[in-house]
């Protein structure tokens, strides 16, 4: 009974938003005030009746009911609560109602945060997000029900969530980097409206502005906490691959970053107007096409849910729509649209154009060499593989000069900016990142590293660069307290990210160039020396989980005799799918890592192992938590709780 409470209200969830979509647009068009008061209404009813469906899913989960086919492959009578609560978006059909649940909270929210925007703006905005819920309630109804019945012969028991997934990380992971990929169906939202009602000025940008900054912090955030779970779980030691599927939520990701700061432009100059629309169009195309990539089958990754092609043609036709409708309609209003400022080359616009324009290269760099093997192999032209040595060989260079434009770019000033000025407010900071560059690059290894040098300095030049920035804001205060007030929560969340850049990059450059690693056979006794550390193997046991068998590894690690640390990494054979999984074994610290995960086991009792050293490594994350709270910063500025304002 439960299962078909959660289809009937997924169906009224349907119907609550094609009233969304076309009532209040009706209104809006007619200017019928009363009609476009419906849109807050519709959408607590739509976000209602989602949120009974994704419970009743979940219960179905609980109660380990097997009739529900969804439930009986993708969990099992063993599988811990936390786990069977969590598989509810663990296969295709579950992550979609996360999905459709997500994108119904972000529609309720702005309708109970909005008070102040204009009634026929709010309108609009609903009504566009109905739409884009019209799309994927139709996708789940359509071809990806969870309550679908194995009746009147259901299994005794699941078949038990992934291994893989069988982690805490898929507890966060996924509806973080959902809330960012639906986040940016708002500033979607937000720019069609403004095309549909030619209100494309200051108060459109500082109405999405937070919006789009809270999406941006989230999908940020996904990104890291994927690159953290990646990193453990997997048993590599990797944070980063390239993976086709991890690239499809860094492409929003970039093209948000230049939609953000385009933005805050747009707010305070007035220009950029035209640019905005189309980064916020691009923005959710991508996240739409992450989602076409992942679960039409077209893609071999860990990430990838395997799927049939009806449902990733139903996403390819409702990726055209989107891209298709929302570009049509801005080729009819764009013309109309006009800067209400202009600015010289030597000017904080011109930089940030720079910037924007380098994100939106990145983004388009790394949608090439995703799609190309796809196209090619569509195509007859053979399976071919885009890996590292493509995406680093263009997007570090990219990503370099970047850096070099947001460190010149905080001493310009708006509109005109003197030579003179540019000279001397940068000379200090470039001369600092010079002497920390080559400290870093002689100190750390022991050697000079060009590479080292170059990472450092983009680092310290970012760094310094803000910092100075920083300084200069409140010279003229009187007080400490009068200095910190000063300033905006706005100014601190950009100082914040911007940082969190900077910490980034330094994790990159080290842990990319100062990595150690061994993969070697190691019998009882046996020992190796590696960055200083002497890891000596004490054997394995044989251990029980809840849902699994494990051997278990005790590698004793000591330096220069004293000891550190006891690693215990395991290999773990999961009962109900009898396969196996390495569980590695990290010591965390700010400063390194050491890894150790097991292989395969060998005769008389060794084993495969895998040792690693990566110095650095967990700024990686460190840096990304710091571009998030930037951004989290930036949207409690209390210049948008004000009435002018969204929130």
């Amino acid at each position: 009974m439960i299962p078909e409470m959660g289809e009937f209200a997924l169906i009224l969830a349907f119907c609550f938003s094609v009233l969304l979509a076309t009532i209040p647009l009706y209104g809006a068009t007619v200017n019928n005030a009363v009609w476009m008061s419906f849109a807050k209404p519709l959408a607590r009813g739509q976000f209602l009746f989602v949120a009974i469906s994704f419970v009743c899913l979940a219960y179905a989960f609980s109660q380990d009911d097997f009739t529900v086919k969804y439930v009986a492959e993708h969990s099992n009578s063993q599988l811990p609560m936390q786990f069977k609560l969590s598989a509810v978006w663990g296969g295709h059909e579950g992550s979609l109602l996360l999905w459709a649940f997500i994108l119904s909270g972000w529609t309720v929210a702005v309708s109970l945060f909005s008070r102040a925007l204009p009634l026929d703006m709010l309108a609009r905005v609903l009504a566009v997000m109905g739409i884009i819920a019209v799309g994927f309630d139709l996708f789940l109804l359509e071809t990806s029900s969870p309550f679908l019945r194995l009746l009147p012969e259901a299994p005794a028991d699941g078949a038990d969530l992934n291994p893989l997934l069988q982690d805490f990380g898929l507890i966060v992971h996924p509806p973080m980097l959902y809330m960012g990929y639906v986040g940016f169906s708002v500033a979607f939202a937000f720019a069609i409206a403004a095309l549909l009602s030619g209100r494309l000025d200051a108060a459109w940008a500082r109405w999405s502005r937070p919006w789009t900054n809270l999406a941006w912090a989230f999908l940020g955030m996904g990104i890291t906490l994927g690159s953290w779970w990646a990193y453990y779980e997997l048993g590599w030691g990797g944070w980063w691959f390239w993976d086709p599927v991890e690239n499809a939520s860094l492409m929003p990701w970039l093209v948000g970053t230049a939609l953000i700061h385009s933005l805050a432009v747009t707010e305070k100059r007035g220009v950029f107007k035209s640019w905005t629309v189309l980064l916020a169009i691009f923005a959710f195309s991508l996240s739409l096409l992450g989602t076409f990539l992942v679960r039409s089958g077209v893609l071999t990754s860990v990430h990838a849910f395997a799927s049939d092609p009806k449902r990733g043609l139903f996403i390819l036709v409702l990726l055209a729509i989107t891209i298709g409708g929302s570009l049509t309609l801005y080729a009819f209003k764009a013309p109309n649209v006009k800067s209400e400022a202009l600015f010289s080359w030597a000017s904080r616009e011109t930089f940030l154009l720079i910037n924007n324009l380098l994100l939106t290269v990145m983004a388009a760099t790394v949608l090439l060499g995703t799609l190309y093997p796809l196209l090619l192999d569509a195509m007859g032209g053979g399976k071919i593989s885009v890996g590292p040595p493509y995406f680093n060989a263009l997007f570090v260079p990219i990503m370099g000069t970047m850096a070099v434009a947001l460190g010149i770019a905080t001493a310009a000033r708006w509109r005109e900016t003197s030579l003179a000025l540019f000279i001397n407010t940068l000379w200090k900071p470039a001369a600092a990142s010079v002497l920390f560059a080559l400290v870093s690059a002689f100190t750390y290894g022991k050697e000079f590293h060009f590479a080292v040098f170059i990472g450092m300095f983009l680092s310290f030049w970012v760094i310094f660069t803000v910092t100075q920035d920083f300084l200069h804001k409140f010279n003229n205060a009187n007080s400490i307290l009068e200095k910190l007030s000063k300033l905006s929560l706005s100014y601190y969340g950009m100082m914040v990210a911007h940082f969190g850049v900077a910490v980034v990059a330094i994790g990159i450059t080290l842990v990319s160039h100062y990595s150690e690693e061994r993969d070697i056979r190691m019998a009882v006794g046996d020992t190796l020396d590696l960055a200083g550390y002497h890891f000596e193997f004490k054997g394995s046991t044989h251990v029980e989980g809840e849902n699994y068998v494990a051997e278990r590894g005790a590698l004793l690690i000591s330096k220069n005799g004293t000891e550190v640390t006891t690693l215990n990494p395991e290999k773990r054979n999961y009962n109900a799918q009898r396969s196996m999984m390495t569980e590695a074994a990290i010591d965390p610290g700010l400063w390194r890592d050491l890894y150790v995960a097991l292989g395969e086991p060998l005769d008389n009792g060794a084993w495969a192992v895998r040792i690693q050293y990566k110095p650095f490594v967990r700024w990686l994350w460190l840096g990304g938590i710091l571009i998030a709270a930037g951004g989290l910063l930036t949207v409690a500025d209390k210049r948008y709780r004000k009435k002018s304002a969204v929130i």
